[in-house]
């Protein structure tokens, strides 16, 4: 956590590190159950970094590791799923051949407000799941004999707080399918 501007806010991502780093001061004896309970809900109240200070600030500082600024995925005649509890970093490389790649981005944590996904696919389906309020944009893909869904809205139709997916690249002989979550009953795809 950063005290570089204590006036500026913070998201709900960060406030999730915080509980999780009170989590584990519990988890080593440093603070009580009471204490613990006092401060997770100060830290929910907080909306920046100064407010929060206080219910950290005599605790030892553990950084995370840090997420990487890229991530490249390369996939070819295979199947390829990212699913659960990941963190996406803000540029994302994605070369498929004769394959089919599945990220599902619902319980993901992001590291900034805006995503960057480059395509590079021939032959292949590529199916990107975004969390509820996200928006794509989808203008730069270069589509040849492909197949692009967007079952979202988009980045310049519905501005908000949600994720902005800026998605780009080429794409031949291949889907591309953008969409939320659906859900029925217990089931999710």
């Amino acid at each position: 956590m950063s005290m570089d501007r204590p006036d500026m806010r913070i998201s709900d991502a960060e406030r999730e590190l915080v509980v999780a780093q009170l989590n584990a001061a519990v988890a080593e004896g440093r603070l009580t159950l009471a204490e613990f309970e006092e401060r997770v809900d100060g830290v929910l109240r907080s909306r920046t970094y100064g407010e929060v200070e206080p219910y950290v600030g005599d605790l030892p500082q553990s950084g995370p590791v840090a997420a990487p600024e890229q991530l490249e995925i390369r996939n070819q005649s295979s199947s390829l799923k990212r699913v659960g509890r990941w963190t996406v970093p803000r540029r994302l490389l994605i070369s498929t051949r004769a394959g089919s790649v599945k990220l599902d981005f619902t319980d993901a944590q992001f590291t900034t407000q805006l995503v960057e996904v480059r395509l590079e696919a021939r032959s292949s389906s590529i199916d990107l799941v975004l969390p509820r309020g996200a928006t794509a944009d989808i203008d730069s893909i270069a589509p040849h004999a492909s197949s692009l869904k967007q079952k979202v809205p988009a980045a310049y139709d519905a501005p908000g707080s949600g994720v902005v997916f800026r998605i780009s690249g080429e794409v031949r002989s291949s889907s591309v399918r953008v969409r939320y979550q659906r859900r029925f009953w217990r089931w999710r795809w």
